[in-house]
């Protein structure tokens, strides 16, 4: 199916439950044994406050909200903020005037909580030393990653529009591979038609692989010319209001050059329909990683699926859950993954197919629509 051309826009997305984050954040006070946490991780701060600039403190307590950045963000931070919902109070300043601000606040929490996946050893060491001194410094663990694990309407209708926008532009440029284009030509290509149509700017950077080098998997585009009959692996994103889109397709020009090929393209089709189908709450992320590993290894390739099955999507390209056989967790409804099996093979290339979809009760429902045909001709 020809995916449709028309991109949502910001005003048609639903409204994002910012105001309501923080508190879900303070429930969980308890649970990692804290009376405040300091954020300054800046997905986790544009994810509880709406804040998107470069430099940024938030520090939450049971009964305040400070939020610090520099002097270039005065007027975005009110204005971010205040669209969120987010009942702060802004300190704007240099690094003195922030540190002030800020220890005051945390003074009346006796146990502080840093974002353990985020604060260096030398910051640590700082804030201990230096900043925090009256507080009993606690490593929080995914405090907040934890509640980004469950989307909100408001987070699926950018992911949505991120993923439709990598949709229509695969499908716009996919017949300038005829044209002998090279790697770094045809990914430019794509780059350039995400933008056109919207995108903020491309998730990550463009992966195409064609022929050999489509055997290894995060391959960066080269001068190398696209030939006829050989795979070659595209694996894009667009990025819409902070959230992501992540999509790998395989196509050749042409019919494939060998029967092995066809066959890898055979096998990852039917193991990444089969995680796909898999997909659905109470089943965990290992059991999926099983499912489509079953199948590859029933063909032969089991050592030439050399990564996991996926992994979540929002704010972050790669996020939790892990869909790997080492993660027992269990899928939630509204949960985004992607599901990607691929056979990597030197002397043949490489295939990976890959969807996000959404976690539902009764399966999943895909974000990334595009087709799968192999074939471009």
């Amino acid at each position: 199916m020809t995916p449709s051309a028309t991109t949502p826009t910001a005003g048609a997305f639903a409204s994002m439950e910012v105001a309501n984050r923080i508190m879900a954040l303070r429930e969980s006070f308890d649970d990692h044994e804290i009376d405040a946490l300091l954020v300054t991780n800046l997905v986790n701060i544009r994810y509880l406050g709406g804040f998107s600039g470069s430099a940024a403190h938030l520090l939450i307590t049971s009964d305040a909200i400070l939020f610090t950045t520099d002097g270039r963000y005065d007027i975005q931070a009110h204005q971010q903020l205040g669209d969120a919902g987010v009942d702060a109070e802004i300190v704007i300043g240099g690094y003195g005037k922030q540190k002030e601000a800020l220890t005051a606040m945390a003074s009346g929490a006796q146990r502080l909580g840093l974002e353990a996946s985020n604060v260096t050893w030398a910051q640590q060491r700082a804030f201990d030393s230096d900043w925090f001194t009256s507080n009993d410094l606690v490593p929080a663990v995914n405090a907040v990653e934890t509640l980004r694990l469950v989307k909100d309407q408001g987070e699926l209708d950018r992911l949505a529009a991120a993923a439709h926008i990598a949709d229509v532009a695969l499908d716009r440029t996919k017949n300038l591979l005829l044209d002998g284009l090279t790697e770094s030509e045809f990914a430019l290509a794509l780059d350039f038609e995400m933008r056109r149509l919207g995108a903020d700017d491309i998730s990550f950077d463009t992966i195409v692989a064609a022929g050999p080098n489509g055997a290894r998997a995060h391959h960066e585009p080269s001068s190398r010319p696209i030939g006829k009959g050989e795979l070659i692996v595209i694996d894009f994103g667009a990025l819409v209001d902070g959230y992501h889109s992540d999509m790998t397709r395989t196509l050749c020009v042409g019919e494939p050059s060998t029967e092995i090929q066809t066959r890898m393209v055979d096998t990852v089709a039917e193991s990444q329909a089969a995680g796909v189908a898999a997909v659905k709450v109470g089943a965990t992320c290992a059991e999926i990683d099983g499912v489509c590993r079953q199948v590859i290894e029933q063909a032969g390739w089991g050592d030439a699926f050399t990564h996991s099955t996926g992994h979540g999507v929002g704010l972050d390209i790669h996020e939790a859950p892990a869909v790997a056989g080492s993660v027992t967790d269990s899928l939630v409804a509204n949960q985004v993954v992607t599901v990607e099996p691929g056979v990597y093979l030197a002397e043949h290339g490489g295939v990976r197919i890959e969807d996000t979809v959404v976690v539902t009760n009764d399966g999943c429902y895909p974000l990334t629509k595009a087709s799968k045909q192999l074939v471009v001709a």
